[in-house]
């Protein structure tokens, strides 16, 4: 072992390597902050380049490229209200609130401090516990992914602020979405209406950058309200009062790279579906949950730590049973196949040193993140000097362009268009719009999963119960639902009856 991890640092600690990683690293970066341009996207691209470089350089450019899409993502999110990938979307109003509050440095620093902490909790437990880990996720069943996708509604309804009633209107609209399309068990065209672009379904991407994006361009349109780019104030240090925070919320730091870890593990879940968990978790535990929707950074904390360590937890079923845990592996399992590091169990024994080369390079893209992610949110201070009449048509373009490089068809222009007027309005008369694309993410996998259950089961709905690890999630999602009705039944039963009044 120890021959094993001296090769693993000669292959990494090369000239070429580091330049790779580097490179990689900017490009990354940039990928990130563009909304529509997402890290999968990102990694996607970097395959054809990958044809020409050594196993160790190659999956070296993925891992880093990867690990900064995910963090740079935030820095549109707090200044624009943009979500650069999906996995910011999540606590893309807090970061934003944050900003227009004037403490623009606090939520870029959370997201960058956060999202370092969270990934190297997430290598860490990649090194020492894959295999079992991944042994775990491997026992994961249609029963067990119904019950963690309805855990997963159940979070977009806590986050949907203090009417929960709009926020299950606005989930119930992004099932109907996400009911458009052959993606289901018959499939059978849905709502199609003839269409042969709607045969796919709506495309998440161009959906996303409409109702954070464009929304947000027609409220100054229409309004004409001073956007976050014309603060006048340039914020300062980024790195200012963040230890204080780690002191202050250890335990969501701890829960949030431990989620992360865990929901990354899972084959097809993501830091995206991690992110929404975690910072739902946030609130419903939070001593201050009233704070949250108004500019908050406990939630920043949680979650970025959690999309970030998401990403060393897809690794772990992805490196040992070759089954990946998000699309962005599923991608690298490729360019595993294509260097002849065929993934699984006999590659931890024929070549060591190639996995222990992969775990140096992510502890290296996590420490690089730090200098190179401060020195992209200078970059971005610049954005606050542009003229907002300026910035506005730049970032429609910017939407336009994004939204048409995901299929090359002018139709995902049309859905962001659509997207973004919807979202304006649903915003306008209190709806949230985050549930929404929770329920288009998520409501594919609920239906697909509920079905293939029903069937195993022969219609018996104890089934989904009866399985350990679905017991344990039905019965924890269950006890969401109804824990407040029945501690509003104690509480009513415990108090003590009224004064009776004399007559």
């Amino acid at each position: 072992m120890i021959d094993a991890v001296q090769a693993a640092f000669g292959l990494v600690f090369q000239p070429y390597v580091l330049v790779v990683i580097v490179l990689a690293a900017l490009y990354g970066l940039f990928v990130g902050a563009i909304p529509g341009l997402t890290a999968t996207m990102a990694t996607a691209l970097l395959v054809p380049v990958t044809f020409f470089m050594p196993p160790v350089p190659a999956v070296a450019a993925i891992v880093t490229a990867t690990a900064m899409a995910i963090f740079s993502g935030d820095i549109p999110s707090a200044l624009l209200r943009m979500p650069g990938t999906p996995a910011s979307a999540a606590y893309a109003d807090e970061a934003y609130l944050l900003t227009r509050s004037g403490r623009a440095e606090l939520a870029l620093g959370a997201g960058l401090v956060f999202s370092v902490l969270g990934g190297i909790f997430g290598v860490l437990v990649l090194i020492v516990a894959a295999p079992a880990l991944a042994e775990i996720a491997l026992k994961f069943s249609s029963f067990e992914y119904f019950w963690l996708v309805m855990l997963g509604f159940t979070c977009a309804v806590f986050i949907s602020g203090t009417d929960r009633l709009k926020g299950l209107v606005s989930l119930l609209l992004g099932l109907l979405i996400s009911c458009v399309g052959l993606e289901n068990p018959a499939a059978a065209p849905r709502w199609t209406f003839g269409n042969a672009e709607l045969t796919g379904g709506i495309p998440l991407i161009p959906l996303m950058i409409g109702m954070f994006a464009v929304s947000e361009v027609l409220r100054y349109a229409v309004a004409q309200v001073k956007p976050v780019m014309a603060v006048e104030r340039p914020f300062g240090n980024v790195f200012t009062g963040q230890w204080a925070l780690v002191k202050q919320y250890p335990k969501q730091l701890f829960r949030g790279s431990a989620l992360g870890t865990a929901v990354g593990a899972l084959p097809g879940a993501g830091a995206d579906i991690a992110a929404w968990m975690s910072y739902a978790i946030s609130k419903r535990f939070s001593k201050e949950p009233h704070k949250f929707g108004t500019g908050h950074v406990e939630g920043i904390v949680e979650s970025g730590a959690a999309n970030n360590s998401a990403l060393g937890g897809a690794w772990i079923p992805a490196l040992v049973f070759g089954i990946p845990g998000d699309s962005i592996t599923a991608i690298a399992i490729g360019v595993l196949y294509m260097k002849n590091m065929n993934p699984g169990p006999t590659l931890f024994v024929h070549n060591p040193q190639n996995i222990y080369a992969v775990f140096i390079v992510f502890i290296l893209a996590q420490l690089l993140m730090l200098p190179l992610g401060w020195l992209a949110i200078k970059a971005a201070k610049r954005v606050l000097r542009i003229p907002a009449a300026v910035l506005m048509p730049l970032i429609l373009l910017f939407c336009i362009v994004g939204s048409y490089a995901i299929n090359n068809s002018i139709f995902g222009v049309v859905v962001m268009a659509v997207a973004g007027v919807a979202a304006f309005f649903m915003e306008r008369w209190g709806f949230p719009v985050a549930p929404t694309i929770l329920g288009v993410v998520l409501g594919t996998m609920l239906e697909e999963h509920f079905f293939s259950s029903l069937v195993k089961a022969d219609g018996n709905l104890l089934a989904f119960f009866e399985r350990p690890i679905a017991g344990v999630l039905g019965g924890v999602t269950v006890l969401i639902w109804f824990g407040p009705l029945l501690a509003r039944g104690v509480g009513m039963r415990r108090a003590p009856p009224a004064p009776r009044v004399a007559p």
